[in-house]
C-alpha cells in the first residue's frame, strides 16, 4: 500500500494493523498506515478471561484496533482490539480497500503511460492534499463530476488516460431519498385529480412513484448528487401538493428518513 500517514495516530483513532509477534500476555502489531509498531495487552484482546491468546490473534493476521494512548518520546502506541465493534471494523476495512482500489487505478494508468508509480503517486497526492487527504475520495468526486483532474493541475498529457481509468472502475455512490403521499378527494373526478397530480411529479427526472394502497403513494428519488436529489424531492412533492390544493383535495407528504 502506497498510502502512509505521517507522525503518530490520534487517541481513539481506528487503525489497520498486521500482527507481528504474539506473546503470553501481549501482542505486537505493525500499524499499516503509519509504519510504526504498537502493543495490545492481553486485557485489550477480548472481553472476559482468555485462556489462549492465539485463539484470537496469530502472526500475519490483519486486525482493526483502536488507539488507546501514545507516547511519542518513547515511541509507544497502546492499542485495543476488544474496543472495536463489528461495524467499525467493516467500515475501516472498506475504507482501506477503496484507497487500495484508487492506488490500483494509478498503477494501471502508470503502466500504460510508462510512469514511475511511486513518483506519480507522490505528485498527485501532493496536488490534491489541500482538499483531499485520501486519493479514493478525490477519484470518487472526479467520477461523480463534482471536480476535475485539470482543476488540480494534472498534466494534460496524462489526464485523458487517468480519467478513463477512473470512470471505468469507480461508480458514483447513489443517493436514495424517499417520501410518502397521502392523497384523497371526494370530488366526482377525484381519481383523475390524483392521477394528474402524480403525473406532474412523474415527469421529473429521477422520480419513481408507486401506489401503496388506501390513498398512499411512495416517492423515491435516486441520484449520484445529494443536493440534486434534495431539489428534485422538493420539486416533486410541491408539484403534487399544488395540484391537490388547487382542486381542494386532501394531501399530505411525509419525508421518510
Amino acid at each position: 500500500m502506497l498510502y502512509h500517514k505521517k507522525g503518530f495516530p490520534e487517541d481513539e483513532e481506528l487503525v489497520l494493523c498486521t500482527v507481528t509477534n504474539v506473546q503470553h500476555n501481549s501482542v505486537f502489531a505493525r500499524l499499516d498506515e503509519y509504519g510504526k509498531d504498537g502493543m495490545i495487552h492481553i486485557s485489550e484482546i477480548a472481553p472476559g478471561r482468555i485462556r489462549n491468546i492465539r485463539d484470537y490473534v496469530v502472526e500475519g493476521k490483519k486486525i482493526v484496533c483502536k488507539v488507546l494512548r501514545t507516547n511519542q518520546e518513547r515511541g509507544y502506541i497502546d492499542l485495543s482490539l476488544r474496543r472495536v465493534n463489528e461495524l467499525q471494523k467493516r467500515s475501516k476495512i472498506e475504507f482501506i480497500k477503496q484507497e487500495q482500489k484508487a492506488e490500483k487505478i494509478l498503477e494501471l494508468a502508470a503502466k500504460k503511460l510508462s510512469l514511475d508509480l511511486k513518483s506519480w503517486y507522490d505528485d498527485v497526492t501532493a496536488k490534491i492534499s489541500k482538499d483531499y487527504d485520501m486519493l479514493h475520495i478525490f477519484f470518487e468526486d472526479v467520477a461523480a463530476g463534482t471536480t476535475t483532474l485539470a482543476a488540480y493541475g494534472i498534466d494534460k498529457k496524462i489526464e485523458k488516460e487517468l480519467l478513463e481509468a477512473i470512470v471505468q472502475r469507480i461508480k458514483p455512490a447513489q443517493v436514495e431519498l424517499k417520501g410518502e403521499f397521502s392523497l384523497h378527494s371526494l370530488a366526482p373526478d377525484g381519481v383523475e385529480i390524483i392521477k394528474s397530480a402524480l403525473a406532474k411529479a412523474a415527469e421529473i427526472e429521477d422520480v419513481n412513484m408507486r401506489y401503496l394502497g388506501s390513498g398512499k403513494y411512495s416517492l423515491k428519488i435516486t441520484s449520484s448528487d445529494f443536493k440534486k436529489a434534495e431539489k428534485i424531492l422538493e420539486k416533486a412533492s410541491v408539484s403534487v401538493l399544488t395540484v391537490m390544493e388547487k382542486h381542494k383535495a386532501q394531501a399530505t407528504f411525509t419525508r421518510i428518513q
